[in-house]
């Protein structure tokens, strides 16, 4: 008889998973190393999770934050820029950098062709783009608001992706602040 999962342990592996990943990078992930240091087997986390892909997957969901709350008490345009801008920055600086430096190499990663994290980056960025719209929505921008979120989703996310490969915070600090100006009015 299989023994019962250890909830706890399993819980303490996600949290640990996405801060890995964010300083050794998704590319070369191997289960062996992995576990090493985490302090367990790779046997253990195929155990828990089944997969590779399925281990990222749930560790990323634990980390996700609430995006429609983040705009949920919004109701004008200067709000939504500054809280935007929040975000920006609390993803850049703040606690949740980690798990965005692994957000932006599994969405990188699920571009190749049948890759296993498609249908997760897809969700999140329908994710995020729903819950801009919707605030964008709120305020009275509903003309394009799919659009206009779409560009700002991915735009930040193009500048933070450049802001991880150049390390110009200056530069990328104000093509942020301009892209979320120039698209919320």
């Amino acid at each position: 008889m299989a023994r019962p999962l250890d909830h706890q342990k399993r819980a303490e592996l996600l949290a640990d998973v996405v801060g890995y990943i964010a300083a050794h990078g998704l590319a070369d992930l191997s289960l062996r190393p992995l576990a090493a240091e985490l302090g367990t087997s790779s046997r253990m986390l195929i155990y828990y999770f089944g997969t590779k892909e399925e281990l990222l997957m749930q560790a990323l969901a634990t980390h996700r934050p609430d995006i429609a709350a983040v705009f949920a008490d919004i109701d004008d345009p200067a709000a939504l820029r500054e809280r935007l801008w929040g975000f920006w920055q609390a993803n850049i600086d703040g606690p949740e950098r980690v798990s965005v430096r692994v957000m932006v190499q599994v969405i990188g990663a699920a571009c190749a062709s049948n890759g296993p994290y498609a249908s997760y980056a897809n969700e999140a960025i329908a994710v995020f783009v729903g819950a801009l719209a919707q605030g964008l929505r709120k305020i009275g921008l509903a003309e394009d608001a799919e659009v206009i979120a779409t560009l700002l989703v991915s735009g930040l996310r193009g500048i933070l992706q450049d802001r991880m490969i150049t390390g110009d915070v200056a530069r990328t600090d104000r093509a942020a602040r301009r892209l979320i100006e120039q698209n919320i009015r």
